[in-house]
């Protein structure tokens, strides 16, 4: 079954909301675009009408209407976990029984949305990433009671328009799932910017230095993607000649104190702390 039957099949007709259409909310509407969905059937509320927000009002999305729809499907949560108790109020009256609302804002739990929304609305976490911009995101997903199989297929096809989906058994794995992969594209962004630097301080100039990260990061990403079967420490161990180049350089990054994992590690224990304090 294609993706565009799957999101047509799961709305049948109705409309879907975004509370927020920034650089998540807009590239998932994109790939509900791209999935099927008419974006006359999309209904965009936002204090900051940007030109990305324009250019869906050209293709014929609604923009901060005056009126709710009477018809919508789902409510996709798109806007910073700072300013979601203040937002939520505008879209409360799209939501309740057989309304789906669906919120990717960081550590904002079930038990906070439920708290701030009609009485039985059927809710639905998920934290993707920024790679959905390109079809390449994943998403862990979470919901509560109120959500039958029906709106957790809604809130499942809605997702996998960017990407791989997956349920969690647990809520209480989210902060974790948000500072691995939610935040983790940062991480090998970063991880590209020093190797271009480190490129710099060994001799190379500096956009040849660049081009080379880049396409070596980028690349490797793709070998770990592709289907061979292959794990990252086999891979790495592949390209490892004993007494070697590599070799060399993992002595540093693979040091137990103060090594590449530690540091991950230390990263990731911040972020996942961080996704703890928004819940408040």
């Amino acid at each position: 079954m294609t993706a565009k039957k799957t999101l047509d099949g799961r709305l049948a007709g109705r409309s879907v909301a975004l509370l927020g259409c920034g650089k998540m909310g807009g590239a998932l509407l994109e790939g509900w675009i791209r999935a099927g969905l008419d974006p006359a059937r999309a209904v965009i509320y936002e204090a900051h009408v940007s030109p990305a927000v324009e250019r869906f009002a050209a293709l014929g999305a609604q923009v901060n209407p005056a009126q709710p729809p009477q018809d919508s499907a789902a409510v996709l949560l798109a806007v910073k976990p700072q300013s979601l108790d203040e937002a939520l109020p505008g879209v409360a009256p799209l939501l309740g029984p057989g309304r789906l609302a669906l919120s990717i804002a960081a550590g904002k739990t079930l038990d906070w949305l439920a708290a701030r929304l009609p009485a039985g609305t059927p809710l639905v976490r998920a934290m993707p990433n920024t790679p959905a911009a390109i079809g390449r995101g994943i998403s862990a997903l979470i919901a509560n009671a109120a959500a039958d199989d029906a709106e957790r297929g809604l809130a499942e096809a809605l997702m996998a328009a960017a990407g791989e989906t997956l349920w969690l058994p647990s809520e209480d794995l989210m902060d974790a799932v948000t500072a691995v992969s939610g935040s983790g594209p940062a991480y090998v962004f970063h991880m590209a910017e020093a190797l271009a630097a480190a490129g710099e301080s060994a001799g190379l100039p500096a956009e040849l230095s660049l081009r080379l990260a880049r396409a070596t990061v980028s690349g490797a990403g793709a070998l770990l993607d592709a289907e061979s079967g292959q794990t990252a420490a086999e891979l790495r161990a592949a390209v490892t000649s004993k007494g070697g180049t590599t070799a060399a350089a993992l002595e540093h990054l693979m040091r137990a104190e103060s090594g590449l994992s530690s540091l991950m590690t230390q990263a990731v224990s911040a972020a996942a702390a961080r996704s703890r304090e928004l819940s408040s």
